[in-house]
């Protein structure tokens, strides 16, 4: 019962300033509210190892953090996934070749596809893409070339074929 009676006055001691840090951290006071929960919920199963910690309230917050964090990428991630299930809308396209690039685009990385769109479709030059997207100008030319071959792959005649007879007015 001691560690329980420890545990528990470590808990009333910190648990406000926790939840203070926590909630100026992610801008949400019921996310953190439930991240700051399961962040003790587990420092109580380990509370043996995290109060040897130099400091458990540190702990406690990081933990806290962490979960924060996680449930945030999982609702991100649910929701582009229920994007990319969604019936895609009809919309009627310029030509058949504009179809069979925006299909054969898909099929491409998504940092080929993103160099190929600004440098072919924008007219950004390597260097203005180097800039914008955070990397240097050798993997922007690297990510063109790639993404030009993967594009010519996707874009033979049997493929343009396949679209028209299918796909021709949708993207």
């Amino acid at each position: 019962m001691r560690d329980a009676a420890e545990f528990d006055a470590f808990y009333s001691a910190s648990v406000q300033r926790v939840l203070g840090h926590l909630y100026a951290m992610i801008g949400n006071r019921s996310e953190a509210e439930d991240a700051v929960a399961e962040a003790y919920a587990r420092a109580w199963d380990r509370w043996a190892v995290v109060r040897e910690c130099d400091s458990p309230e540190a702990w406690v917050r990081r933990v806290a953090y962490r979960v924060a964090v996680s449930a945030w990428r999982k609702t991100v991630n649910r929701l582009r996934a229920h994007r990319r299930d969604a019936a895609e809308p009809r919309v009627d396209a310029t030509s058949v070749d504009h179809v069979a690039v925006v299909t054969a685009l898909r099929r491409v990385s998504a940092e080929q596809r993103r160099a190929v769109v600004l440098h072919h479709l924008v007219g950004l030059s390597v260097a203005e893409i180097a800039a914008e997207v955070g990397t240097n100008e050798n993997t922007v030319k690297t990510r063109l070339a790639r993404g030009r071959r993967a594009l010519a792959a996707h874009l033979t005649e049997e493929e343009c074929s396949s679209v028209e007879g299918g796909r021709s007015h949708e993207l």
